[in-house]
């Protein structure tokens, strides 16, 4: 049975919730694969809407094992505050599995990458400060707190001391903050052994052995395409591989057990934090893009940055990704408009370049080259079909299908979870 990946094509905040929500009902397992509580997910399941952080969005779905992955790096406080939440809302979380290898997120990760964020200045990355970042450095650096090392209370404490060596020296001597002591933190990592202990598996294992047992996985990453750390804006990106790829080595599944890549591109474009935009709006279409579209991050609380769509990007995501179907979303916020600009090139220092620029300096110099949509006025937020859509609507719909090089096999056309339009199936 198929290995499916769900994947941001843009720089995230895509809707990826709403697909993997869409899509619950008829897998077996959703997979978290890379990522932190960095990233966020809103789910509307009728009047309640869920902010998902962390946990995969398939811990909505009944039937669904939710999974977080060897890939992810787990903040263990938020962790189970997101988990408290959910029971108290009516929701089920005694499935969830948690990956034995997950490097875990520590108060020393947080505190320096919020300091580091601050000493940078007007240089900053636009992090979450949430440890993310120094969390991954860890991991690389070969000295990283992983879930299974709080089992083990003698190895816990060698591998915070191996950490904490290196970390205090930077932290009093360049940053002139105090420096943290081993005993505070083994002992607040141990509090949460118990509470972790029977949600946590080897993951490669159960997930391969799911795939051979004819069950469907859905693998999902936290953020976009061009967050990825090889393939994104970089340095403006997050420190993992929410691309495709990443996908196997986050899970560990490989990479011929995937069948299907589908990429999560809204109608019109976001980023949140700092780096290149180039159909980022300034003026009134700007703030109606962002009104409309509720774009404020699930999980930072900031006002995302909002542009036209950008085919470029499109293209560019289908190819490093090999996307073989596209999830349109938020369709319905374009509503209103009478001319629907879309970026189909750029024009870097008047050189016209119908792809990415390959050097960082180009992309920050890359201005659109639009063309121009007729608009429509419709409400379209009770179309199930394409046929309910109205012609221009239709029209945008195919458009930006030829410009992204891959076939758009569903439309979201309002925030409830069944306000799409299913033109191919995603599964079959």
């Amino acid at each position: 049975m198929p290995a499916l990946v769900l994947v941001g094509a843009q720089w995230g905040d895509e809707g990826k919730g709403k697909a993997t929500d869409l899509l619950g009902g008829r897998v077996d397992f959703v997979v978290r694969y890379q990522g932190g509580n960095n990233a966020g997910h809103t789910v509307v399941v009728g009047d309640r809407t869920f902010a998902l952080h962390l946990l995969p969005s398939g811990i909505l779905t009944p039937d669904v094992t939710p999974v977080i992955g060897n890939g992810v790096v787990v903040d263990p406080e938020v962790l189970f505050e997101e988990i408290e939440g959910l029971r108290q809302q009516g929701v089920d979380t005694s499935k969830l599995v948690i990956s034995s290898n997950a490097h875990l997120i520590t108060p020393y990760h947080v505190t320096l990458d919020k300091v580091t964020e601050r000493f940078l200045g007007k240089s900053k990355i636009g992090t979450t400060g949430r440890g993310i970042g120094p969390t991954y450095s860890d991991k690389i650096a070969r000295i990283g707190i992983r879930v299974q090392d709080l089992f083990d209370e003698s190895i816990l404490r060698q591998k915070v001391e191996g950490a904490l060596a290196n970390k205090n020296q930077v932290l009093v001597k360049v940053f002139n903050r105090r420096a943290i002591e081993t005993d505070s933190i083994v002992e607040g990592l141990l509090t949460y052994a118990d509470a972790l202990r029977p949600m946590v598996r080897d993951t490669s294992m159960l997930l391969n052995e799911a795939l051979d047992a004819d069950k469907v996985v859905l693998l999902e990453g936290g953020q976009g395409t061009l967050l990825d750390v090889d393939h994104g804006t970089y340095p403006f990106v997050t420190s993992s591989n929410p691309t495709s790829g990443g996908a196997c080595t986050g899970s560990g599944i490989g990479p011929t057990r995937i069948t299907r890549v589908i990429g999560i591109l809204k109608a019109y474009t976001t980023r949140v934090g700092s780096g290149p935009f180039p159909t980022e709006l300034f003026d009134d279409d700007g703030e109606r893009l962002r009104t409309i579209g509720g774009e404020r991050g699930v999980t930072t609380g900031r006002d995302r940055r909002c542009g036209w769509f950008d085919a470029p990007i499109a293209r560019y995501a289908t190819r490093v990704n090999g996307l073989t179907d596209i999830f349109l979303t938020k369709l319905d916020v374009l509503t209103g408009f009478e001319k629907v600009p879309v970026c189909v090139a750029y024009d870097v220092e008047g050189t016209r370049m119908d792809e990415l620029p390959e050097s960082q300096t180009a992309f920050h110099h890359a201005k659109p080259i639009y063309e121009y949509l007729p608009g429509w006025q419709e409400d379209i937020s009770q179309a199930r079909s394409v046929d309910d859509l109205p012609a221009n609507a239709r029209s945008y719909v195919e458009f930006l299908e030829s410009v992204s090089n891959c076939r758009i096999s569903a439309i979201g056309v309002g925030q409830d979870r069944n306000a799409t339009i299913s033109i191919h199936d995603l599964i079959d």
